[in-house]
């Protein structure tokens, strides 16, 4: 007796078939196959119904379009048979029972594993074919066939899972309770997310999967590692699944929808994942979730799991900031200008305008938003949340029927787009005779009827996903796709990527993922993933425009990394133009002071001063800025976070200044040398008051502060530390101080100098103000660390080595009390002037180098100062000079390098060739220099450094590239070094 119509054999319920488009071809194959199937009796139904109009019109058409389908019938005719004369319902529900119940025999050794794996393909192809025949003639509808291939994949991944389980089990692996049902008590749950998760599967599409695991589950040896365990039988999984043999595969499975899939094992323990989503879930995954159920294994452990996320997807009040931060992810992706028109040819029916992506994205929006206060609107399925949203009145009926007839006319599209060769696609073909044919297959005459459905559907579900987000703000940039939700690579995005200048796109798009993954310390509260979901095309732009936008981005990656928080930073960046194109600058070719940035945000604010422009760079000017950035500490501590502040910002400027073009190297180092001077007298005056509170003060006490070397000649870089003396004098008949703890001159003025190096020393929460070398004292470390004058005095007279004279060729008193400080300073001056030996002085200096060279080597071609003929050489010859002829010519005393020279020439103690020879060399090492400082904190060599930075000096000395730029470092300090020779024979 004949089944009612509804349950008739397939054959028998064809309602169309697709138009032929080489009829040619298509009538070869089916007479191959004719001839297959002829004089075989088991082939006889196939072979009479072949003759049939119905069925041959159904077998010319898969013929016609598509290779895959057409192989999977000619290969095996007796599977054609049984298809197209079974109920289609009843055939998957054999096939899917099939698939579930694979295992069965592996556990009684029947089959091996091998086997398993051929059974579980051909039960693929039964079921591609399956449901490719039911729906090319219109017997299931879109919801069905999502729907079953959805019921298949559960199946397979159930199967698959069992065998894996029974393996580990015999290895020893897991304790399973019964062995006949191994899914039972094993401890793992396998979540299906997306389209699998809400049974709306595509015809050839990735499974989306998570493992979660119970870390305490009884399954596990005592001696197990329960994430070792778990992650194995993930990838034993996926490879039964998908790995491709002679019969194909079963199913692409995709683990990426894992929380934070860049750094977690592919199995991940239920406590980790509660602490993720709880701590740095973001509104992306909590859309994910709403499509996620337990597939397989231990059903009830991911139900509880899910469960207890409730409160993490639903939120208890309406949460109108998701519709701004899923429209932000879609903005990403259309971040393009000019993308309003959809054509036919090439366009992508998932992620294009008007696409599926809308459609969906408009359903889980206002499920996100509504479906905390309405669970009605909790549901998996788009077309069933279409209607609850439509009974809820947040849309229109009118919305409800367009979008659900867009959206089965889009998935239909789909499913022949993957059913043409079993790809992965969604892109419709781009030239016109693809296209027309596919228009065919797709049932339409011609590629006009066809682009008009289309293009009429896309602008339909273009015109509600619009109203939704017609207050989104703009964020069109002109570089193309930009999109890093979800845990796949967006070919479109990794193209526009390449467009702006990175050469890993692969590589960003992997750290902007990590960003929003929470996987650096800045970028984990919520505020901050809002406002870098905005700002992330225009940063990204921002860093494509510099020298190396991949350096400048892991630049940026890592100071996520040690920033406390980037909310600040962000939303700065967002509200200027000009500060984020500044700031990717310098990620580029000045991390130094990038990482300040990274550190104090607000160091921004002084750029978009226009005291920018035209600074105040003298001596009284800087220290008065400096104190005003103090203002009143109220205690020691606030006054040492001040003073490190004040500090960092003002060195920011100073660099930033430079970059800019707004000061020359040479100003730079004279305004970080003012930045350390008032530094210096501010910890001064703040310790000794502080001091003196607690000790008194000493009779007739006095002390200076001198700063030697890069410090004494107004020199400093960037990194440089601070070489200071402090000296101390008193009234010898009152050595005491007067204060409630009395302490004798000599350790009181060591104490104080202790205080006032910890000031400039210590690290607090804002950082270290310097590094501070009391090494240059007398005696060195040896000696006291701070030294009384009339000690220092006949030092230098008696003892002193010509070295230690030759430090003080760079001095200057930077600090002190009145008087004492020209004091000093006459002594100074007294001390240079006295008459030397020539020779001697040459020798020993010459000495001296040697000895540095030994020490610390003089080959490096980067290190402007130790390479031979670099600004050592430079620097020594000026203080050999000093030392020899300030008797006579007491101008040179106090002067830079390059002054002496020139006052040297003047009174024709050196060529004047020579002298301007040195006056150059002078200048460009030590302005490459202060770039090395500003730009790198670490070992400046070609192997460290990106090449931008060596393209800005190569810039800074008037040079094309980095080869030039060596090439004439090298010859001026080969010629340095034939005048260092020549003057100190």
């Amino acid at each position: 007796m004949k089944s009612d119509a509804s349950r008739g054999a397939l054959v028998e319920r064809i309602v169309s078939t697709p138009f032929i488009s080489d009829e040619k071809k298509a009538q070869s194959r089916l007479d191959d196959l004719q001839q297959r199937i002829a004089n075989k009796t088991e082939l006889s139904t196939l072979a009479e119904l072949l003759r049939g109009e119905a069925l041959q019109k159904l077998v010319l058409a898969i013929a016609d379009h598509s290779n895959f389908l057409w192989q999977l019938a000619y290969s095996d005719p007796e599977r054609l048979q049984r298809l197209v004369t079974t109920a289609p319902e009843e055939a998957a529900k054999q096939v899917i029972s099939a698939q579930r119940n694979c295992y069965k025999p592996f556990l009684k050794g029947a089959v091996t594993r091998d086997d398993i794996a051929a059974s579980l393909r051909k039960s693929r192809g039964e079921m591609a074919l399956l449901v490719a025949l039911a729906d090319i003639v219109g017997v299931w509808d879109v919801e069905t066939v999502t729907d079953t291939l959805s019921r298949f994949a559960d199946a397979s991944v159930g199967g698959a899972l069992d065998v894996v389980l029974h393996e580990a089990a015999s290895l020893g692996r897991l304790n399973l309770p019964d062995p006949e049902k191994p899914s039972t008590g094993c401890g793992v749950v396998v979540l299906a997310f997306g389209k699998h998760g809400s049974n709306e599967l595509n015809y050839s599409s990735d499974i989306d999967l998570v493992l979660f695991f119970d870390p305490k589950s009884p399954a596990i040896p005592e001696e197990g590692e329960p994430a070792t365990i778990y992650s194995r039988i993930a990838l034993q999984l996926a490879r039964l699944l998908q790995e491709r043999t002679p019969f194909g595969y079963v199913h692409r499975v995709d683990y990426r929808l894992r929380p934070d899939p860049g750094s977690t094992p592919t199995a991940m323990a239920l406590p980790s994942a509660y602490a993720y989503y709880e701590s740095v879930g973001q509104n992306w995954e909590r859309a994910a979730m709403i499509k996620a159920r337990p597939a397989a294994g231990e059903i009830a452990l991911g139900e509880n799991f899910l469960k207890e996320l409730t409160p993490f997807v639903w939120r208890k009040y309406f949460d109108f900031a998701s519709i701004a931060d899923v429209h932000a992810m879609k903005r990403q992706i259309h971040a393009v200008r000019g993308h309003e028109e959809i054509a036919v040819a090439g366009h992508d029916i998932k992620l294009g305008r008007g696409g599926i992506r809308e459609i969906e994205f408009f359903v889980q929006t206002q499920q996100l938003v509504f479906g905390g206060r309405r669970p009605v609107l909790r549901g998996k399925k788009t077309l069933d949340m279409l209607v609850a949203l439509r009974d809820e009145n947040w849309i229109s009926p009118e919305a409800c029927g367009e979008l659900s007839e867009a959206y089965k006319f889009l998935r239909t599209v789909e499913h022949r787009l993957q059913m043409v060769a079993d790809e992965q696609t969604q892109r419709l073909p781009d030239d016109e005779k693809t296209l027309t044919k596919f228009a065919k297959f797709c049932g339409y005459s011609n590629l006009k009827a066809f682009s008009k459905a289309l293009t009429g559907y896309a602008h339909q579900v273009q015109k509600h996903y619009a109203l939704l987000f017609e207050d989104g703000p703009e964020l069109a940039t002109d570089v193309g796709s930009l999109v890093f939700t979800g845990s796949t690579d967006d070919p479109e995005t990794l193209a526009s990527l390449k467009k702006m200048g990175f050469k890993n796109p692969e590589a960003v798009a992997e750290t902007v993922r990590g960003w929003h993954f929470g996987r650096r310390s800045a970028i984990t509260t919520k505020r901050a993933r809002e406002v870098l979901t905005e700002i992330t095309p225009a940063l990204l732009e921002a860093l494509g425009g510099t020298a190396d936008p991949d350096a400048a981005l892991d630049k940026l990656d890592r100071a996520f990394g040690t920033m406390r928080a980037s909310a600040e930073l962000l939303t700065i960046l967002q509200s200027h133009d000009r500060l984020r194109f500044l700031f990717a600058d310098l990620l580029g070719t000045a991390p130094r002071l990038a990482d300040t940035v990274a550190q104090s945000p607000h160091v921004l604010d002084a750029i978009i001063d226009p005291a920018f422009a035209v600074p105040k760079n003298d001596e009284a000017s800087i220290e008065k800025q400096m104190r005003q950035l103090l203002g009143k500490p109220e205690n020691y501590e606030d006054f040492l976070d001040r003073i490190r502040d004040a500090a960092r910002q003002m060195k920011f400027v100073d660099g930033a200044r430079m970059l800019s073009g707004v000061l020359s190297p040479d100003q730079t180092g004279r305004v970080y040398s003012a930045i350390a001077q008032a530094a210096v007298r501010c910890c001064f005056e703040y310790t000794r008051r502080e001091f003196e509170e607690e000790y008194g003060k000493i009779s007739g006490g006095r002390i200076a502060i001198l700063g030697l070397g890069r410090l004494g000649t107004y020199e400093l870089t960037a990194s440089s530390d601070l070489d200071l003396i402090v000296i101390y004098d008193f009234d010898e008949e009152n050595r005491e101080s007067d204060g409630a703890r009395s302490l004798d001159a000599i350790p009181y003025h060591a104490r104080l100098t202790q205080r006032l190096v910890g000031a400039l020393t210590v690290p607090t929460r804002r950082g270290k103000l310097y590094d501070v070398d009391l090494r240059l004292r007398p005696h060195g470390g040896k000696g006291p660390v701070a030294v009384q004058f009339k000690g220092f005095l006949d030092y230098q007279r008696t003892e002193a080595e010509l070295w230690e004279h030759m430090a003080l060729s760079r001095a200057r008193v930077i600090a002190g009390d009145e008087g004492f400080v020209e004091e000093v300073s006459d002594t100074l001056r007294q001390i240079l002037s006295a008459p030397r030996d020539k020779k001697s002085v040459f020798h020993e200096v010459r000495t001296m180098r040697n000895l540095i060279a030994k020490e610390k080597g003089d080959a490096d071609p980067w290190d402007l100062k130790l390479a031979a003929g670099g600004l050592t050489d430079l620097d020594f010859i000026a203080q050999a000079y000093i030392l020899t002829y300030a008797a006579d010519y007491p101008s040179v005393i106090g002067q830079r390098a390059d002054k002496v020279y020139e006052i040297a020439a003047g009174e024709g103690l050196m060529e004047d060739a020579e002298a301007h020879y040195l006056v150059e060399a002078h200048r460009l090492f030590g302005d490459i220099l202060q770039w090395q400082r500003l730009t790198i904190e670490s070992h400046f060599s070609t192997k460290t450094v990106p090449q931008a930075i060596f393209r800005r000096l190569a810039a800074v000395a008037g040079l094309p590239n980095e080869k030039v730029l060596l090439a004439h470092l090298n010859d001026m300090r080969k010629k340095v070094r034939e005048i260092y020779d020549r003057l100190l024979a």
